[in-house]
Parts: C-alpha cells; sequence; structure tokens
C-alpha cells in the first residue's frame, strides 16, 4: 500500500486525511492529552479551565486548527505568559517555532543541546507527555466519523483512494484497519513520507489529470495541500463531519465524476470551510 509500488487503476483520485477528518481522533487527542499535558508541565492549574478553552480554540476551531503542536504551543504560552503568568524564555520558542525548518521531537533534543534552555527543555517533556497519553488512548474512543466506511466504499468503486496524512503512519494504519477501512484504501501515505502537498504531488506523478483529483480534509493545511497542487478540495466541517460526510458520498462524488465539481459547487464548499473556522 505505498506510494513506491502503487499503480494508477482508476481515471479519479480521492485525497483523504486521517485525524479529524476520516477519524474522530482529533478532538480526544487534544481534549485529554495536549491541553492537559501542557497545564500540568507549566504548573498553570490555577487558570485551566480558560486556557484549555483557548488550547481548544487554536488546535480544533479557527484557522490555526491542525497547527504543528510546537507552533501551537508556541501560540498558548505567549498568550499566557501574557494574561496570567510569566513563562520563562517563551519567546525563544516563539522565535524557533517561526524560523526552524523542522519542528520534531529530534528538532527540540537539538535546540536544547545548542542553548540549554528551560522552555525547550520543558517543551520536549510535554511532547513526550503527549505521545504517552495519546497511546493510552482506549481504542474505542479512536473511532472513524459517523458515514465514513459508507462513503468510502461507495466512492472506491469510481476512485482510487489514498490516505494522506501527517500522523504515524503505524498509527494510521492500525486505526484503519480496526474499523475495516483499508478495504477501501489503494495507498497509505503518511508522516514518513512527507507533507501532505509533497504527497499529493507525488500520486500526480501516477497520471491523474488534476480536474479528477480530489483532497478531502478538515483543516487549512489540508486546503493548501490541494491547493499548491492545484486539485479540488472537499471540506469536512469540524462539528458538522457527519453532514460533510453525508453531502460527500451524495453529492461530491458525482459531481467529480461528472466533471461539475469545479466552479460554483467548489467555491461555495470553499466558503463553507473558511466560515465554518472563524
Amino acid at each position: 500500500m505505498t506510494v513506491e509500488n502503487f499503480v494508477k487503476n482508476k481515471d479519479y483520485l480521492l485525497c483523504v486525511d486521517s485525524d479529524g477528518c476520516a477519524m474522530d481522533t482529533m478532538d480526544i487527542k487534544h481534549f485529554k492529552c495536549f491541553g492537559p499535558c501542557m497545564v500540568e508541565e507549566w504548573g498553570l492549574e490555577e487558570w485551566e479551565e480558560a486556557i484549555l478553552t483557548r488550547w481548544n480554540e487554536i488546535n480544533l476551531y479557527t484557522m490555526t486548527r491542525g497547527i504543528n503542536r510546537f507552533k501551537g504551543l508556541a501560540m498558548a504560552l505567549k498568550e499566557i505568559n501574557d494574561q496570567y503568568i510569566q513563562i520563562e524564555d517563551v519567546d525563544l520558542l516563539c522565535r524557533w517555532a517561526e524560523e526552524s525548518n523542522e519542528l520534531s521531537n529530534a528538532a527540540v533534543s537539538r535546540e536544547i543541546e545548542r542553548c540549554d534552555s528551560i522552555i525547550f527543555k520543558k517543551a520536549l517533556s510535554w511532547s513526550k507527555k503527549v505521545n504517552e497519553a495519546i497511546n493510552a488512548l482506549p481504542f474505542e474512543v479512536k473511532k472513524p466519523f459517523e458515514g465514513v466506511k459508507e462513503a468510502l466504499e461507495y466512492a472506491h468503486q469510481y476512485v482510487d483512494v489514498a490516505i494522506v496524512s501527517s500522523a504515524n503512519y503505524e498509527a494510521v494504519m492500525e486505526e484503519w484497519e480496526l474499523y475495516g477501512l483499508l478495504e477501501h484504501v489503494d495507498v497509505v501515505m503518511a508522516q514518513n513520507v512527507g507533507s501532505k502537498a509533497f504527497c499529493i504531488s507525488e500520486m500526480l506523478k501516477k497520471g491523474y489529470e488534476k480536474d479528477k483529483v480530489l483532497m478531502a480534509g478538515d483543516a487549512p493545511g489540508d486546503f493548501d495541500a490541494a491547493k499548491k497542487n492545484d486539485v479540488f478540495y472537499y471540506p469536512i466541517l469540524v462539528r458538522h463531519e457527519k453532514e460533510s460526510w453525508d453531502e460527500f458520498k451524495a453529492v461530491a462524488i458525482s459531481k467529480l465524476l461528472d466533471g461539475q465539481y469545479g466552479g460554483a459547487y467548489q467555491k461555495q464548499k470553499i466558503e463553507e470551510f473558511l466560515n465554518n473556522l472563524k
């Protein structure tokens, strides 16, 4: 199921994101892992409710939905520093998050070796605790949105299906297989392959025409990846996921196959997406 050995079977291609789009895993990870681990790491319990509400706004409900974890952390800690309590060396983290070419645990480790700042030590500790908390989540809370399986099964009759995700490859495979979704997938491209824009570009090399390719996603990063490759975008609207998947099956796939996806319908879907994340 890797891109290297994938061969184009149909004229049309659906690229679909995993977390927060097909799988109902994004909210639970932020509610139970990312935000609470930040509160614990920096001792922010006094303002916990307001801080967690703001964390979720940054990472789930506004145009920064799906932001890299360290960029989101820098944004949140800067606001906390300005509104509640001083966060030591927060400006160093903000500058690094803005300028670094790599935002990962390994990159944070290198920054610790370079400048030995407490902010990076705590950021790495937080990130590792987040990973542990995510791994400890029971499988029954990591499930697909209602309507996903039916929509993919229907679409797969007419289109090749590629998972295009920035999540961990093993986690994607495990979650999709558990709920019987992999049988409706032709290729899996995750964090190990590269950015979503790069993944789509690699699939285009298989011979698809751009007006026969659709990216389904839930976050601005998905939209940007589609735009960079000049392919269509279908949004799975946060808090309206079931309705989005129902419309995908009932309307969007037919419009793609009939050559009517562009123009008014694409404009309408993009407007709905942007308005939903204000």
